[in-house]
C-alpha cells in the first residue's frame, strides 16, 4: 500500500508525524507535490475541512480516495479524523476497511471561463457591502426570477451547513442529489430558498451593481465577474475516506443543527468570527480582525463571548509562544 501526504499551509511537523506512524505500520508514503506525482491507493490531507477543499481546488488526483485529518480538535464533514488518534486508525486504513463517500461538486464558470470546482458552495455579491446587486437565475434554460438583494448563493448538501445556513438556507443531507439556491436579503419579502436537481444547469445572469460584483468559491478565492455565472455538477465527485462508523455527516449535522439554535441569538460580529474560523481554520485575533475588517474591540468583545460559550478555544502558538491562537471547540 502507498500513501499520499498532502498538507499545503501546514506544520511540517504534522506530516512527520503522519510518516513515522504509517513507517511503524510498514505502510509506503510520500509527500505530494506538484512535480512529485506518483501512484497513491489513498491520500491523507491535513488541514481539516479546509484543507480537503484546498486539495480538491488543485485537483492533484480526483480518482485516489482522500482522508482529512484536523491538526486541532475539530473534526468536520470532510476531515473525520484528529491527529492525536491518527494511530488508532492505521490498521484499518491499511486493510482498507473503510467506505468511500463520494461528494458532490459545483463545475463553475465565470463569463464562460472555467474555474476550479468548489466543494461548498459559490457565492455572488457586490465587492462592496451594503450595496444592492441585481440579476436574473435560471435553472436549465427557465427563467426562476429577477431579484435586488446583497446576492445569491448556490450550495451542494456539504456547503448547506456553511455559509448558506447562515442566511437561512435549509440544511440538506449529504447524500441528497440535490443544490440549493438561496437569494441573500432580496428586497421581494417572498423570495423563499429554492432546491434543485444536481443535474441541472444554473445561470446567475445580468449581473449589476454600482460597483463590480466577484463570486467567492468556497468562501476563500474572489473572481470579478462582468455579467454570467454558471454551476452545474461536476464530474468526478470528490471520493472522502470514512473510517469513523458513528462520526457521519448525520453526527456531525446534528451538531450544526445545535449551533443554529444559538446563532439565533448570538451578536453578528460572533457569527462572523465563527465562520471565519471555520473557513480558515487556527487564527490569532490580529488575523481575525484583518479578514473581518471589524475593528479590535469588537473582535476582542466577540471572541470572549465565544470563549465563555464554550465554541472557540484558546491556545499558544506552537510557532510563537507570545501568541494565542484561536479555534473551533467540538460542539458535543
Amino acid at each position: 500500500m502507498q500513501i499520499g501526504i498532502y498538507g499545503s499551509g501546514t506544520s511540517e511537523n504534522a506530516s512527520k508525524i503522519i510518516k513515522k506512524i504509517l513507517t511503524d505500520f510498514d505502510i509506503d508514503s510520500f509527500n505530494i507535490t506538484k512535480s512529485k506525482n506518483k501512484h497513491a491507493d489513498c491520500i491523507i490531507v491535513l488541514g481539516g475541512d479546509k484543507g480537503v477543499r484546498n486539495y480538491f481546488h488543485r485537483t492533484f488526483d480526483s480518482s485516489s480516495p482522500v482522508l482529512g485529518i484536523s491538526e486541532g480538535e475539530t473534526s468536520g464533514f470532510l476531515a473525520q479524523i484528529e491527529l492525536r488518534e491518527f494511530s488508532s486508525f492505521v490498521g484499518i486504513l491499511k486493510k482498507q476497511n473503510f467506505t468511500i463517500e463520494e461528494v458532490p461538486r459545483l463545475g463553475v464558470k465565470i463569463d464562460g471561463k472555467n474555474v476550479y470546482p468548489v466543494l461548498n458552495d459559490v457565492a455572488v455579491f457586490s465587492s462592496k457591502s451594503a450595496m444592492l446587486m441585481e440579476h436574473t437565475l435560471r435553472v436549465n434554460g427557465d427563467e426562476v426570477w429577477h431579484d435586488n438583494g446583497d446576492g445569491i448563493i448556490v450550495s451542494t448538501p456539504i456547503g448547506s451547513s456553511a455559509y448558506s445556513m447562515s442566511v437561512g438556507g435549509p440544511i440538506l443531507f449529504q447524500d441528497s442529489t440535490v443544490f440549493e439556491i438561496i437569494s441573500v436579503n432580496s428586497l421581494d419579502i417572498t423570495r423563499r430558498p429554492i432546491i434543485v436537481s444536481n443535474g441541472s444547469f444554473i445561470e446567475i445572469d445580468d449581473i449589476s451593481a454600482r460597483l463590480h460584483c466577484e463570486v467567492v468559491l468556497d468562501g476563500l478565492d474572489r473572481y470579478k465577474v462582468k455579467k454570467t455565472v454558471e454551476c452545474s455538477k461536476f464530474n468526478p465527485p470528490a471520493k472522502i475516506i470514512r473510517l469513523k462508523k458513528d462520526t457521519t455527516g448525520i453526527s456531525a449535522l446534528a451538531k450544526k443543527v445545535h449551533l443554529a439554535e444559538d446563532l439565533l441569538s448570538m451578536p453578528p460580529s460572533s457569527k462572523l468570527l465563527l465562520k471565519t474560523l471555520e473557513y480558515e481554520g487556527t487564527l490569532t485575533q490580529k488575523d481575525l480582525a484583518n479578514k473581518t475588517l471589524l475593528p479590535d474591540r469588537t473582535v476582542r468583545l466577540a471572541l470572549s463571548h465565544l470563549l465563555k460559550k464554550g465554541y472557540v478555544k484558546k491556545k499558544i502558538s506552537i510557532r510563537d509562544a507570545r501568541q494565542k491562537i484561536y479555534e473551533i471547540s467540538k460542539i458535543e
